[in-house]
């Protein structure tokens, strides 16, 4: 006999498969651990997408650390909810948002919510946010492998993982075990991103590499998954994020930008053959 609750499940689920048939691909960003610049990533990365004329939704479910909205410069703006549903912010033409900074009264309070709060609101933003048509929905989630990035791959089938690391091996030590969880769950691994991957040093003009090198590329080696690129730390990227602007779009001839479009390409790439 099936219970209420899980009736209501099942229903959620089917509305939820209904609203994202019309996306085409997703993919969520996740690390094993904090800063690694995952954010980061998951922004230039959708940027990046857009730029190639690409309809993009940029999902932010890191429910207690929200930091898309002041990246792309959009943290005044509010989520437009009515009962057709919710509608996502606009940051540009190609490019639509949705987080958990959208909906804080005063964004200094924390949100101090238990696991089952947190799936019900990215049960929400899956099923009740009208994306519409879209190429794809990058998911920005938390770091780690806790309940946001598993509700993500319980909730939307056929999703691809992106792993982000940083050179040193602390940081590969978790970006194994986040490779592992998307295993796991049955995630397609379109691959590892090296990012902080050296640095140019703006005096003299040589590479520094401050956390090490090629730590992400040997680990996608060792566990048998793509190697996606490397993106060099740029201060342009830290200071550029602080004041909501787009790095790739103020900064489209650096390097870290060209690593930004090369990375997009492989995923595109790696992304086909899983379709």
């Amino acid at each position: 006999m099936i219970t209420k609750g899980e009736k209501n499940l099942q229903e959620e689920e089917i509305k939820i498969s209904v609203n994202l048939s019309r996306i085409k691909n997703r993919v969520l960003v996740f690390s094993g651990k904090g800063g690694v610049g995952k954010s980061t990533v998951a922004a230039n990365l959708a940027m990046a997408f857009s730029n190639k004329g690409m309809k993009v939704g940029l999902l932010d479910v890191d429910i207690h650390g929200p930091n898309l909205p002041k990246m792309l410069g959009v943290e005044d703006q509010r989520l437009d909810v009515s009962g057709a549903g919710i509608k996502p912010v606009q940051v540009r033409k190609n490019l639509k948002l949705v987080s958990m900074s959208f909906l804080l009264q005063d964004p200094d309070l924390p949100v101090i919510w238990r696991g089952p709060m947190k799936m019900k609101a990215i049960q929400q933003f899956l099923g009740d946010v009208k994306w519409e048509d879209l190429d794809w929905l990058v998911i920005d989630s938390p770091p780690g492998t806790g309940d946001e990035p598993l509700s993500v791959a319980q909730l939307i089938p056929a999703t691809g993982a992106v792993v982000v690391t940083t050179p040193q091996e602390v940081s590969l030590l978790d970006s194994r075990k986040a490779v592992a969880f998307a295993q796991k769950l049955n995630l397609n691994i379109l691959g590892i991103v090296e990012n902080m991957s050296g640095m140019t040093c703006p005096h003299c003009g040589k590479t520094v590499n401050i956390f090490k090198e090629g730590g992400g590329q040997k680990a996608a080696q060792e566990l048998g998954v793509p190697f996606l690129g490397k993106i060099p730390l740029d201060p342009q990227i830290v200071s550029l994020g602080d004041e909501g602007k787009a790095f790739i779009d103020t900064q489209p001839d650096s390097e870290a930008s060209k690593a930004f479009m090369e990375v997009v390409d492989n995923i595109i790439k790696i992304n086909s053959q899983f379709s």
